[in-house]
């Protein structure tokens, strides 16, 4: 299958994924104090999808399933990072803790954005990516977007 294939389906449910999570912290009542139960949820979910995956190949057959040890410890380490985010994706949209829930429009831009600059940097300066001028530009026209999200519109709440 085409890279590009799969380019657009992770971004397709990496945005659902994005606007589900602001649809179940919306639904947080005003009585709770923790949203883990949620993000529990979304990672039994997400666990469910790919054991069903795996019985997929499994079946399929001709498949190798040997990793290396380090690959095993990123994956373990991507994990914490998503969810640590997890839990804090629903305290955005949950509005818990006394702080205003923020909107769809202005959390998921700012969080899937701000990923973007923190990656190109991270792969230039950590994984000795090459980047280019427009790679540079591109980020730049990023932060000032976010910059612009925030900018106080006449009856903003945010």
């Amino acid at each position: 299958m085409n890279v590009y294939i799969f380019l657009a389906i992770v971004t397709i449910f990496y945005a659902g994924y994005n606007l589900l999570i602001k649809v179940s912290g919306g639904h947080v009542p005003e009585t709770a104090t923790s949203t883990i139960l949620a993000t529990i949820t979304l990672q039994l979910a997400a666990l469910t999808a790919s054991v069903i995956f795996a019985s997929i190949l499994l079946a399929r057959g001709g498949q190798s399933f040997m990793l290396p040890a380090p690959a095993f410890l990123w994956a373990i380490g991507a994990g914490f990072c998503i969810g640590i985010a997890e839990i804090a994706y629903f305290y955005v949209f949950g509005g818990l803790g006394g702080s205003q829930a923020l909107p769809a429009n202005v959390a998921i831009p700012t969080i899937v954005c701000g990923t973007i600059v923190i990656t190109t940097l991270v792969s230039f300066f950590i994984f000795k990516e090459p980047l280019a001028t427009r790679q540079i530009l591109g980020s730049l026209v990023v932060i000032v977007g976010i910059f612009l999200i925030f900018w106080p519109a006449k009856g903003s709440t945010v």
